[in-house]
């Protein structure tokens, strides 16, 4: 008995070992759009049928010279994968979604995976804009592959402009979605849907209080958590039952010491995996503050205050509070079944 013992404390040793050699310290910036150099607002997914996680992302206009924010609309959903666990990310081009004429805007997409299908609900704005404006609704598409793309419409949600929607599915099956409603200066609303297709509103505010956009939620650790964008950092809110929220402090409010990874980390993805969480975000790291941007003579912003990568830190909860951990930590994505 004792040697089996022994055997077995050995394998176990032998696993954690296995495990851990498996992780790795993530490159800084995780990924940086080739393309256009204004990867912003991702969101991080497993490809089935590629067996190899997926980096979809809104991808400004950084690297052009035009007006103002103009770089911020005509954008596409670019998308990157990683078939090494997220050590590797390779520009792969963008989706195709169009779905009437002419060039215009998509923002901030979430996907979720339901009975085989995945599900992505976006931003679209009408059009390609000089200045901030337009109208923002949430569309909704489908795919058996995260190439191609089927229309579903717009998603109804008794609201205009609507943007940043962030879902999950509770264990009762129904499925929950919060987003940016300009309700109140900016603040989150909820909906929840049994298939994904037809959404009955909340008219109370989820998440009130100071304005935020890019809200996160997700399950970590035995609770409910939301992360929101205050262009200071990102606002943590924890929850039972997604219904209470405990308001918690900021993370990702101060620069790290690893490259390109400040001033502050804005609206980003949380990946969970076993008992590990990662934060997945995007920096302006030619900013000194996130929301500095003062046009030039010609106005227009300069490149270096335009520019944005995707970032990671992990997540840990300490005496019940969500924290980050900036730079001693590893990073590794296990392929899914």
């Amino acid at each position: 008995m004792k040697k089996l013992l022994l055997f077995y404390g050995v394998c176990q040793m032998l696993l954690s070992l296995s495990v851990s050699a498996q992780e790795f310290i993530p490159s800084s910036p995780l990924y940086r759009d080739p393309i256009t150099d204004g990867a912003a607002d991702p969101v991080v997914v497993y490809n089935r049928e590629e067996q190899s996680w997926w980096m979809l992302y809104t991808q400004r206009r950084a690297n052009v010279e035009t007006a103002d924010v103009a770089y911020c609309y005509g954008n596409d959903i670019g998308f990157a994968s990683s078939k090494d666990n997220g050590k590797t990310w390779v520009y792969r081009g963008t989706l195709d979604l169009e779905f009437e004429r002419g060039k215009n805007t998509f923002w901030a997409p979430d996907v979720v995976y339901s009975n085989g299908t995945y599900h992505m609900f976006v931003a679209y704005i009408q059009g390609v804009r000089n200045h901030w404006g337009g109208h923002a609704t949430l569309v909704h598409y489908t795919s058996q592959n995260l190439w191609d793309w089927k229309h579903e419409g717009y998603v109804d949600l008794d609201t205009k402009n609507v943007i940043d929607a962030t879902l999950i599915q509770l264990p009762d099956g129904l499925w929950k979605m919060w987003y940016k409603s300009p309700e109140g200066g900016g603040i989150t609303m909820s909906a929840t849907s049994k298939d994904l297709f037809t959404w009955k509103t909340n008219k109370k505010p989820a998440i009130g209080g100071q304005a935020h956009e890019g809200p996160k939620a997700f399950w970590f650790k035995d609770s409910y958590w939301v992360v929101t964008d205050e262009w200071q950092g990102l606002r943590v809110y924890k929850s039972d039952d997604t219904e209470k929220w405990e308001k918690q402090d900021l993370i990702l409010n101060e620069a790290s010491s690893r490259f390109m990874d400040g001033p502050k980390g804005a609206h980003g993805d949380v990946v969970v995996t076993g008992d590990k969480a990662y934060v997945i975000y995007f920096t302006h790291p030619g900013r000194k503050s996130h929301l500095e941007a003062p046009a030039d003579e010609h106005g227009n912003i300069p490149l270096d205050l335009r520019r944005s990568v995707i970032q990671v830190r992990e997540l840990i909860v300490e005496n019940g509070k969500l924290i980050d951990k900036a730079d001693d930590f590893t990073f590794y994505l296990p392929n899914l079944k």
